[in-house]
């Protein structure tokens, strides 16, 4: 298994080429920045995460056929990246915590998003990357039992059973 539960190829391959890494970089770094964005919501962590990322391919040994790395392997490496970082920062005490009356409009999205946040930390690590996969990525149920080697019925209820998770974290 690789670095973020999925298997990679197993022959030995030749390290990457500086230029074939930076046009590897080039051509998904949006797409990383972005998946782990929808984690974040902060701009600097989703930096941090998409730096995680792409480091974390580079050090694999051996590494990657570059070509062979697909964009939902990025786009999960990206969101466990972001969680990992979510929950230093909630072991830390980092995250904003709640401290006015809720409002609507903007600032009560803003809210809900952070208590989200929040409560994504919480949860068990391959609970939050399914969670964040279908809701944040849009991964269809059957990707995702393909990516979690699970049945299509346990994703579904797995889902149902992570959202009630979620209200409970959230409406403490």
């Amino acid at each position: 298994m690789g670095t973020f539960g999925l298997a990679l190829p197993a022959e030995p391959l030749p390290l990457p080429q500086a230029n074939s890494f930076q046009d590897f970089y080039q051509r998904h770094s949006a797409t990383v920045y972005r998946a782990a964005l929808r984690v974040t919501g902060n701009n600097a962590d989703a930096e941090d995460a998409m730096q995680v990322v792409f480091m974390r391919i580079l050090n694999l040994n051996p590494p990657p056929a570059l070509e062979t790395v697909s964009e939902s392997y990025l786009r999960r490496a990206a969101t466990n990246a972001a969680i990992d970082i979510l929950r230093q920062k909630a072991s830390r005490g980092e995250l904003p915590i709640d401290t006015g009356p809720d409002h609507a409009g903007p600032a009560s999205t803003a809210l809900l998003k952070e208590q989200l946040r929040r409560a994504l930390s919480r949860l068990d690590p391959e609970d939050a990357q399914l969670f964040v996969l279908r809701n944040l990525e849009g991964f269809s149920y059957e990707e995702l039992a393909d990516q979690f080697a699970i049945e299509r019925g346990t994703v579904a209820s797995r889902l149902h059973r992570i959202r009630q998770s979620l209200l409970k974290l959230i409406t403490r």
